[in-house]
């Protein structure tokens, strides 16, 4: 797999992302909880944000982001076109992380060790990729059932 192709998946999911949030009717209804939904779309937004700019940005990139994992779950009521916003920065720091990879580069260890065994930073990228999904899958579902 190549870095353009990699960043043509990340894109098209973070572009999914960015329509779930403007199907919304009520811009409220992002955060809302209720029963045993425990993560608004919000939230889920926030914290895809913080993963990628985490492992994609601080680890490949070397960009010195600092994540905050525990308000990406607490923060509260951040407009649609803030999280948007951030959706963005984030499409462009993929981008622009890994652009300069080569095919060699993608074989390389990644970085930190996440699993039980060291991966190669293409691995690791396909797995943000199905966590950047299952999570879009949760912000559809959320969507569907909550926004009035």
């Amino acid at each position: 797999m190549t870095a353009s192709e990699l960043i043509t998946f990340f894109e098209n999911e973070l572009n999914a992302l960015i329509s779930e949030l403007e199907l919304y009717i009520n811009e409220e209804n992002i955060w809302k909880l209720e029963k045993n939904i425990t993560n608004s779309a919000g939230n889920l937004s926030l914290h895809l944000v913080g993963n990628l700019h985490t492992f994609v940005g601080k680890e490949v990139g070397k960009t010195g982001y600092v994540r905050n994992r525990e308000l990406e779950f607490s923060q509260q009521n951040v407009s649609r076109n803030t999280l948007i916003k951030s959706i963005e920065e984030t499409k462009e720091m993929i981008k622009s992380s890994l652009s300069p990879l080569s095919e060699a580069d993608l074989k390389k260890e990644y970085p930190i060790l996440k699993f039980s065994k060291p991966e190669s930073i293409e691995f690791f990228m396909v797995h943000l990729i199905k966590h950047l999904t299952y999570h879009l899958g949760q912000v559809n579902y959320h969507r569907r059932l909550l926004d009035e």
